[in-house]
């Protein structure tokens, strides 16, 4: 219970904080100062922001089902806060007279089925927001979100069953315990975690894969009318979504609180108070990191188009994401975990060996050669396209 009411209410902290830190990203990346009046250094900008929406004025358009629209952002923000129980913020600690407790707030046996769960149900508050608003651009950008979300949950899943497939184990402690003896499974499996890294992104709305929001296309997506708490509860579900994600990423791929990537001295799994703090204070960190990550990339990448966002999953993640599946196999199988790095790397190397002999489709979104423009085509096809036509 103290573990669960200690990361609930750390996760509700960092959902403002993390705003802030968005917005001052966005500024260091676009060389600008960023939020700098509330507080010192604009530190209070999260709690003037959280008192507006309190005190804002909420708008139900004309036309909406009611109960459908109440009910997706207070869905979008619950599932997001019911999948860190599971998480394993720090090891076992020891109480004296050989009693012990695990820093988990839900030490079940299907640990990991379980955070995978959870998390696909957020599909349903975007979902139902965009269908109960009674506006299409908000139904659009539901119907985007939906797609985008089951898309890249298969390529996710696919990973997380190399991982799964590895430790021999559904226990996010155990999955822990086997990165302190041994290796991280990044070392082990890079491409797997660049895999589960790239669908936690698109699995959060994270741009460049937030097109269920595009505001250059749909407005707002499928939030456009919603307004006030009601607004700031997506906006939540999202940020305590990538707090999960980090740290469930962490858990299967950085070793928990693991500090040696390689097979050597790490930290002991049980401890007194000390060890425990600092353990959960190195997860948390990793998770700091990884954030940090995705928000640069938010900052840095442009938007893909949606049939590109689609390509990627079923023509580009999914079937790398099924070769290494297969290669972990074999190499489990066969008993050479200790080389899945290079079977990672084998298994690329064969997929676009097979990509160069399959049949080739036609760009349907290809660029259309414009005179005056960079993809201007060149003088002699423009005569002859002009001689042609006179």
């Amino acid at each position: 219970m103290v573990v669960i009411l200690v990361v609930l209410h750390l996760c509700l902290g960092a959902a403002a904080y993390l705003i802030l830190l968005e917005r001052k990203v966005c500024a260091w990346v676009q060389d600008r100062c960023g939020p700098n009046r509330v507080g010192p250094m604009g530190l209070l900008q999260p709690l003037a922001d959280g008192l507006k929406l309190f005190v804002k004025e909420e708008f139900m358009p004309r036309g909406v089902d009611r109960a459908m629209f109440i009910m997706a952002p207070a869905l979008t923000a619950i599932v997001a806060l019911i999948g860190f129980v599971v998480i394993p913020w720090a090891g076992i600690l020891e109480l004296g007279n050989g009693r012990t407790v695990s820093i988990i707030g839900a030490d079940i046996n299907i640990g990991v089925i379980y955070l995978v769960a959870t998390g696909s149900l957020g599909v349903y508050g975007v979902g139902l927001g965009g269908w109960a608003s009674n506006n299409k651009y908000s139904f659009l950008g539901g119907l985007r979100a939906t797609a985008q979300m089951i898309s890249y949950e298969i390529p996710m899943g696919l990973a997380l069953l190399c991982v799964i497939l590895a430790a021999g184990t559904l226990l996010p402690q155990q999955i822990v315990a086997q990165q302190l003896e041994g290796q991280w499974f990044l070392v082990q499996q890079p491409v797997a975690a660049a895999i589960f890294f790239i669908c936690l992104l698109a699995e959060a709305n994270r741009a460049p894969f937030d097109l269920a929001e595009a505001e250059q296309e749909l407005v707002g997506g499928w939030h456009t009318e919603y307004s006030s708490m009601k607004w700031a509860l997506f906006f939540m579900g999202e940020y305590v979504h990538l707090v999960v994600g980090a740290a469930f990423f962490t858990t299967l791929f950085l070793g928990g609180w693991s500090i040696n990537p390689i097979t050597g001295w790490d930290l002991p799994q049980a401890g007194g108070i000390w060890l425990i703090l600092l353990q959960f204070s190195i997860v948390l960190g990793k998770c700091f990191l990884l954030i940090f990550f995705g928000m640069m990339i938010r900052w840095t990448l442009p938007r893909f188009r949606f049939d590109q966002l689609m390509k990627l999953a079923w023509e580009g993640m999914i079937p790398l994401s099924l070769g290494l599946l297969l290669m972990t196999s074999l190499f489990v199988y066969l008993g050479w975990t200790q080389w899945l790095w290079a079977g990672s790397l084998g298994a690329i190397v064969i997929l676009l060996a097979l990509q160069t002999i399959l049949p080739s489709h036609s760009r349907a979104n290809r660029r259309i050669g414009l005179v005056g423009s960079r993809f201007s085509p060149g003088e002699d096809e423009s005569s002859s396209r002009l001689a042609g036509s006179g």
